[in-house]
């Protein structure tokens, strides 16, 4: 029994799918339970727990050989990450009291950085938390989701640009598949070991801004450029998109793009996947409409 957390979210979902479809018994931790009969029909078990709530997380933990934690994505925190720390927190105690087998951790390409990770520093508070588990520990510490291109698909379609955030546009950098990420947690929570291993995960390829926006373009039928968003306009577009503390988010790009926020090449386990960006935005395509 493996018992995964985010089941509603892209990474958990795509995790719990893999480990079903390779046969294991799946407990969904849902902190919604009128998302739970999508997921008995699936063949999972249930279990609905908050990351606010260690009691319950606990029981959705016990007895099983493996468990996937995560914080739950927050694009606009509070100054000092509070929701991250305290969901590290009870997290850090369920797996304690629960004591499964392995624990397989989502945290992010750069998570071994201390400082200048923006949004980042929320997974990277889970991995200190972390640090001294018990427990086998698997950090995974995955590329820029493919996926971060649904919200290119309808400007894209409209104006035929592409704005882009990370620069410069010609700079490969390295990206994955969700589903991907999925498979690669399925695998290793199937595994043993002992101690604290990293994990990174990137696609077959790295892309370029300039390579996106010529697939886009052919999959919408026009041509689409991209275009880099300058630097001094990213604070106010973000708050004009309803981000009160922009500077998370900023500080992210820029250590994408200054390259602070990378792999640490040599150091780690790598594990390549299989998704090429071309079948992630032809399925967004079609998502999109």
């Amino acid at each position: 029994m493996y018992a995964i957390t985010g089941v509603t979210g892209q990474v958990g979902g795509a995790a719990a799918r893999a480990l079903l479809e390779a046969g294991h018994a799946v407990r969904a931790v849902l902190r919604d339970k009128s998302k739970a009969a999508e997921w008995r029909e699936r063949g999972a078990e249930v279990a609905v727990a908050s990351f606010e709530d260690a009691d319950a997380l606990t029981a959705a933990f016990s007895g099983t050989a493996g468990v996937f934690v995560m914080v739950a994505p927050n694009f606009a925190p509070q100054p000092g990450y509070p929701n991250a720390h305290a969901a590290a927190a009870v997290l850090k105690e369920a797996l304690l009291q629960a004591r499964p087998e392995r624990v397989a951790a989502l945290s992010s390409i750069g998570g071994q950085r201390e400082s200048g990770l923006g949004l980042i520093t929320q997974v990277h508070i889970l991995e200190g938390a972390l640090a001294d588990l018990p427990i086998p520990t698997a950090i995974l510490r995955p590329a820029w989701f493919m996926e971060n291109s649904l919200w290119d698909i309808a400007p894209a379609r409209e104006t035929g640009v592409m704005s882009s955030f990370l620069q410069p546009l010609g700079r490969a950098y390295p990206m994955i598949a969700t589903a991907d990420i999925g498979q690669v947690i399925a695998e290793t929570l199937a595994q043993s070991w002992q101690g604290r291993r990293v994990i990174e995960i990137e696609g077959p390829r790295r892309y370029t801004q300039d390579d996106i926006a010529a697939m886009l373009g052919g999959l919408l039928g026009r041509s689409v450029k991209a275009q880099a968003v300058p630097r001094d306009q990213w604070e106010a577009l973000f708050q004009s998109q309803g981000t009160a503390w922009p500077a998370p988010r900023v500080e992210m790009i820029d250590g994408f793009n200054s390259g602070w926020i990378d792999f640490e090449d040599g150091v780690n386990e790598r594990v390549m996947g299989s998704t090429a960006y071309q079948t992630v935005l032809a399925e967004l395509v079609g998502r999109a409409g």
